[in-house]
């Protein structure tokens, strides 16, 4: 049978006020239409989530401030690239957005971008800002980082998939990333947006070894590798962004 539940919040004789809870339910009664009804004084339930509201928020504030100091550990070790986190995860949510995911669903793209590249903090400090061209075998360590960051990440219970969000951030469609080779939609979609975020930043942005190229440039490179290297619907998100709704690159 249909019921009715509302709250609303009355006021004493003595001026003080009170959270009021009201449910009522049709029923049936010796044979007749009745109405059961139950008011009650909330006020305390009401106290208690709001407590526990504010918890939550602190909780997660915590956990956000957590993140950021992680970032900046790992920011220490290669000064060249000091926000490439922090802006691969501004661009990946927006990209995120874009494609319609909701706000949790958003965060947890921030939360993955932050800490994509954790896994540096293993590559000695000299080959990350090395001004030139890498040989074979220190190209290969920074291969590593992927599966260093998962490494890393795996045993944290982070309420998205941010640890393989890490480990794939380099795969392409194609099957030509690495560390695992994976191809097409066996790639998760999360670390797809952070392929292209991170191609984006990284070009745009100064390296030890080359100026910033441009945004025209990054897009450029995305649009080239469309359907290849890329995902199709996350590169005509990010070109919006960029192209039409004027989005720019996080400072």
């Amino acid at each position: 049978m249909p019921s009715l539940a509302y709250n609303f919040t009355a006021q004493r004789k003595d001026g003080t006020t009170i959270d009021v809870g009201v449910h009522g339910a049709r029923a049936s009664y010796r044979g007749r239409p009745a109405i059961i009804g139950l008011m009650q004084d909330i006020s305390e339930k009401k106290r208690a989530e709001e407590k526990i509201q504010h918890y939550i928020v602190q909780l997660e504030n915590s956990f956000m401030r957590t993140v950021e100091i992680a970032t900046t550990l790992s920011e220490m070790r290669d000064p060249y690239t000091v926000g490439h986190e922090r802006r691969v995860g501004a661009i990946a949510a927006a990209i995120g957005a874009e494609l319609g995911f909701d706000a949790r669903r958003v965060e947890g793209l921030r939360v993955a971008g932050h800490l994509h590249d954790i896994g540096k903090i293993s590559i000695p400090t000299e080959i990350l800002s090395k001004p030139g061209k890498l040989s074979a075998a220190e190209f290969m360590l920074i291969k590593g980082h992927a599966q260093a960051s998962y490494d890393i990440l795996k045993h944290v219970e982070f309420p998205w998939p941010v640890a393989d969000v890490a480990l794939q951030h380099h795969e392409r469609m194609d099957g030509g990333g690495y560390p695992q080779g994976l191809e097409g939609e066996t790639i998760l979609l999360e670390a797809r947006i952070m392929a292209v975020a991170d191609v984006i930043e990284a070009m745009s942005s100064h390296r030890p070894y080359r100026p910033g190229l441009g945004i025209d440039k990054a897009l450029a490179e995305i649009e080239r590798g469309r359907g290849t290297a890329y995902d199709t619907n996350v590169v005509d998100a990010c070109l919006r962004l960029f192209r039409e709704k004027r989005y720019q690159l996080p400072a």
